[in-house]
Order: C-alpha cells, then sequence, then structure tokens
C-alpha cells in the first residue's frame, strides 16, 4: 500500500471522535402516561445510550412552543415545554450524563421564531415600532404580497399583518415568522440566550435552516416554477451572498467562547464554500451530508421523489467524501426526524432485514465524519404501514398530500408518495418491548406506533446476541477501540471496487494501519480480488463472525447478499 499524506489536524478537538446520537424528545418515551415522551424518559435511558457508546446526545426542540412544526416553532428560547418537563429535569439530564461522559447539545432554531413569541406579538400590535423591525415586515405591491416567494410548506411566503398594508415574512408554516438578522438590538439577543444555555454546561448546538438567515431586503420576483405563480423561497437564498459573515460573528460572541461543538443543517451552499464552513477555522465544527438524502428530491414534491439507485448512491457517498476530507468533517447519516427511515429509503425491499440495518450501518459509521445515528436506527426501525392521511400529524406531510393531489395523484397514490416520504415515519414511538404501544407510553401514543414493533424492538434484541442493537454495539465499540480510535477518526477515506455491481468499498488508511470495508448491497452474492492476503477480520456481519475468503490463488472475498465485513491488512 502506498504512503499517504497526513490527514491528522494540527488542531485536534474535543469532539473529532464522537459518536452522536439524535433524541426526537417525543416520541423517545413516556414515563407519566400522557403520550408524549418526556425529560424524565431520556435520563432513564442514559445507561442505555452509553452501553451503546454514545458521545454526544442531540436533543430535537424541547423548548416552549405552540407545537405548529413540533417544536420548532419556538414561544421561550429560555423555557422548557411543560409537556417535556422542568428546567430542574433538564439541569438534572446535563449533571447524570456528564457523569456518564455524555454531552448534550440542543436544537438552535433562530431563523425564526413562533407567532407567540414575545417579540412577534409586539411587533404585531405595533407594525411600524420598534419589534417590527425583529422581523421582515414589508407593504405589499399592487395589492399583491411583496414577493412571490413560496414557504417550504407550501402557499406564500407572506402573510397579511391584521390592520395593516403590510406583510410579514415566513419562509416555514405562517405561524414561523423569520428573524431579521439585519438588526443589531436582536442579534445581541440571540446571542445572549445562547450563552446562557452555553453557561449551563451544554457541549454545543445542531444549528437549524441556518442558510436562510440571509435575505435579500429587497425581495425580488423571480421567475415562477410552478402553476401557481410562485417560486420556491429558496431561490432567493441561492441568489444572496454574505451569510458568511453573519455566521462568523455569531461564532465569535458564542461558541468560540465555550469551544462548543456545532452542527449544522446547512442546504444551499455555493460549492466554493466548503472549507468556510467545515475548514478548520470554519463556521461550524461540522455540517450534516445530505448528499444521499437529496438524490430523492422530486422536481415537483414527493410525489415524484425518483427511488435511489445503488450505484448513484454509492457515487454520491464517494463523491461527497473525497471532497469533504480536504477540509474538515461532515456529519454522516442514513436518517433523522425530517427523513424517513433509512433501512426503507436505501436499501431494496429484499434488504429490509436485520442484515441489511447492519450492512448499511457498517458503511454509515465507518465513513470519515461523525457518525449520526438516529433513536431506533440501532434496532433496524422501518417507515410505517400508513392507512389513511388522516393517520399524519406532519405539517409538511399534509402539504405535500394536497400538492400530489392537485397534481392529478389519486387519494390512494397521494399517501403512497407521503407514506414513503413523510417525516412521521422517523417520528413514530421509539419500540422499547414487545408488549402494549411498543413500551414508549401507558397512555395513548400522541402518534401512532409502527405496527412491526413486535418484531422490532429493543427488549428482544438485547436478548439476542445476533440482533442488528448488539451488532452496532460491536460496531460502535470497534470505531472508538484504543487500536483503531485514529484511523477512523483520521484515516483517509480511499473507495475501491466501485466499478463492481454491487460492493460498496472503500479502505481506512493512515500510515500505519489500512482497514477495508466492504458490502454486498446485491440480491446475489459477489465477488472481488483482495490487493493482499488478509491479516486480521476485524468485524462481520454474518453470525459466526467468519469471512469467505478463497486463498488459493489470488485472496478472493466473496460476500453473500447484505453481508458486510471490516478486514484489516
Amino acid at each position: 500500500m502506498n504512503t499517504i499524506k497526513n490527514l491528522h489536524p494540527t488542531n485536534k478537538k474535543w469532539w473529532h471522535d464522537k459518536v452522536a446520537y439524535q433524541i426526537y424528545p417525543k416520541s423517545f418515551l413516556d414515563t407519566n402516561g400522557d403520550g408524549i415522551g418526556d425529560l424524565r424518559g431520556i435520563i432513564s435511558k442514559l445507561d442505555y445510550l452509553k452501553e451503546l457508546g454514545i458521545d454526544i446526545i442531540w436533543l430535537s426542540p424541547i423548548y416552549k412552543s405552540p407545537f405548529v412544526d413540533q417544536g420548532y416553532d419556538i414561544s421561550d428560547y429560555y423555557a422548557i415545554a411543560e409537556e417535556f418537563g422542568t428546567m430542574e429535569e433538564f439541569d438534572e439530564l446535563l449533571a447524570e450524563s456528564k457523569k456518564r461522559g455524555i454531552s448534550i447539545i440542543m436544537d438552535l432554531v433562530i431563523n425564526h421564531c413562533s407567532d407567540k413569541h414575545e417579540w412577534f406579538k409586539k411587533a404585531l400590535a405595533d407594525p411600524d415600532g420598534e419589534y417590527a423591525d425583529y422581523f421582515f415586515f414589508r407593504e405589499g405591491k399592487n395589492g399583491n404580497p411583496p414577493s412571490n416567494y413560496r414557504s417550504y410548506f407550501g402557499g406564500s411566503c407572506w402573510e397579511p399583518v391584521p390592520n395593516s398594508n403590510k406583510y410579514y415574512l415566513h419562509m416555514f408554516a405562517k405561524e414561523q415568522p423569520d428573524l431579521n438578522w439585519e438588526n443589531p438590538t436582536l442579534l445581541q439577543k440571540l446571542y445572549d440566550m445562547i450563552n446562557w444555555w452555553l453557561e449551563k454546561g451544554l457541549g454545543g448546538f445542531r444549528i437549524d435552516a441556518i442558510i436562510n438567515i440571509k435575505k435579500d431586503p429587497s425581495f425580488p420576483d423571480y421567475e415562477p416554477d410552478g402553476d401557481d405563480g410562485l417560486v420556491s423561497c429558496w431561490e432567493m437564498v441561492e441568489h444572496v451572498n454574505g451569510v458568511g459573515d453573519y455566521l462568523e460573528e455569531l461564532k465569535k460572541h458564542t461558541f468560540e467562547k465555550y469551544d462548543a461543538f456545532t452542527v449544522g443543517e446547512v442546504f444551499n451552499m455555493k460549492g466554493d464554500e466548503l472549507r468556510e464552513f467545515i475548514g478548520e477555522d470554519g463556521h461550524f465544527s461540522s455540517i450534516f451530508d445530505f448528499s444521499a438524502a437529496c438524490l430523492s428530491d422530486g422536481k415537483h414534491g414527493w410525489y415524484d421523489s425518483p427511488s435511489i439507485e445503488f450505484k448513484k448512491w454509492r457515487e454520491t457517498i464517494i463523491d461527497s467524501q473525497l471532497r469533504n476530507q480536504n477540509y474538515g468533517f461532515e456529519s454522516n447519516i442514513i436518517e433523522n426526524h425530517d427523513e424517513p427511515r433509512g433501512v426503507s429509503r436505501f436499501l431494496p425491499e429484499y434488504a429490509h432485514t436485520p442484515s441489511g440495518a447492519k450492512m448499511l450501518g457498517t458503511i454509515n459509521v465507518l465513513l470519515r465524519g461523525l457518525p449520526f445515528l438516529y433513536q431506533g436506527q440501532e434496532i433496524g426501525m422501518q417507515n410505517a404501514k400508513w392507512n389513511s392521511i388522516d393517520e399524519f400529524d406532519d405539517i409538511s406531510t399534509k402539504d405535500q398530500y394536497h400538492v400530489a393531489k392537485e397534481a392529478g395523484l389519486s387519494d390512494e397514490a397521494a399517501l403512497e408518495a407521503c407514506s414513503k416520504m413523510s417525516r412521521d415515519n422517523a417520528r413514530t414511538p421509539m419500540q422499547w418491548t414487545d408488549g402494549e404501544n411498543a413500551g414508549f407510553t401507558t397512555g395513548t401514543p400522541w402518534l401512532k406506533v409502527n405496527s412491526n414493533y413486535t418484531d422490532i424492538n429493543v427488549k428482544n434484541q438485547e436478548a439476542d446476541a445476533h440482533s442488528v442493537l448488539n451488532y452496532y454495539r460491536k460496531l460502535i465499540a470497534l470505531r472508538k477501540s484504543d487500536e483503531y480510535k485514529s484511523l477512523f477518526t483520521y484515516g483517509e477515506f480511499v473507495p475501491v471496487y466501485n466499478d463492481t455491481e454491487s460492493i460498496m468499498a472503500f479502505y481506512r488508511k493512515d500510515e500505519a494501519k489500512c482497514v477495508l470495508i466492504a458490502a454486498n448491497f446485491g440480491k446475489e452474492p459477489a465477488s472481488v480480488t483482495l490487493k493482499s492476503q488478509a491479516a486480521r477480520i476485524l468485524l462481520s456481519t454474518r453470525p459466526d463472525g467468519s469471512v469467505q475468503i478463497d486463498t488459493t490463488s489470488a485472496p478472493k472475498l466473496t460476500l453473500d447478499s447484505c453481508e458486510a465485513v471490516v478486514i484489516e491488512f
């Protein structure tokens, strides 16, 4: 093997070698029987997460909120929603996590707030006053809204201000007015709030929808991209420059002072900006790699969302890895609270099995970058079976159902499109047991439990040495082991065998070690010739831990369908 360049950063950070886990609190574990997960439930499962190998927990929003968009509409940044518990319980969660060497990061939602926030109430009361400038209040044009932008959730981005000739901007729901980052008073209040949480001992933040903070204050019209005469609001986001100035000021006034870990939800980034975002002096510690998830983006909505082809997926992952390792660390996901389940999305139906879940996990966890698991991923949770649009809670799903219907799809076809792509697939309650409501609640769950909970649950997998859960424990333990931690953190990503029909494979290499990760996504066995004799089997998805290598001539590795191996040379 050739000697490779040293990819160790000159400035090592505490978070470089960590494994993270996202909790969607509403669906994690309910301890008081109201059907909604709570902080007490999270505290009770800290030992479970520690045994899994988790170092960082990302909590989806737990702030006070009307929950129009599941807590991403915040009415008080300094308060815990009573549905989840109290500030005292949050402080207990911080303390108990710290005892176990686990850092807590929270969602930071600062592109917009709730229309029930005190700032917005005051703005509505005086549309020409001080608080109106915390938002974007604009007069209409010729009896129409100020511009022809369509919100991410459908319909105009502009909502009339009552008793006024003005409109306010909302790029998401009308109950989520966008904040005006041009206002220095508002910015200082946001900085103060962020620092208040970091002073509490928070490890950092996942930063929501952050590219949207930069607006063109003239709000020009663009060519419509739909029959409604509107254009998606991201068109304005992609045309405007200067978001980096905002992000540098944000970092300087907050995160940098606390050595906080930050991971950005960054869409619409321009091609040459990667170094600015995740370089050693980047705006954020990391950003999520959504490149594979974007493969199922439809041109008009979920109803024309394409299925993900293996070769395109492989090519996308490889390209992203090769690009990112030149600059810094991205965070790797196969699912989160905004995406359908990874097993259902990225694997063909024959691979919707424990073997398929292990295989997909092996690739995800051993890529270069920070692995982010989402609750239930470690047991191979899948999309639910949805029988009616009425079963969904998600605002985006309901909008996409109407989009599909307006495009001429039948009720059945529109439901099928939503069933495949809905965010609620990831939000069904965590499957702890095979008992009532999957052990999530003793009450009525806020969202239906996936009907496969009797087969896929933590309790059954705890007792099965060959389960997806126990495989994930071994997989994460390998990544974090003293012997291989440096390799899997800083080692180079080198793709191999990408001319095959069904194998995804790559080396992780440094000056001392070379490890092959290989998986067969095909329905039939597949073989490749190894570069040299294998020295050591580190992990195999086979129950007996074996690997098929024929050494009679040139060493040949054969992988069964949905088999993955990790081999050191």
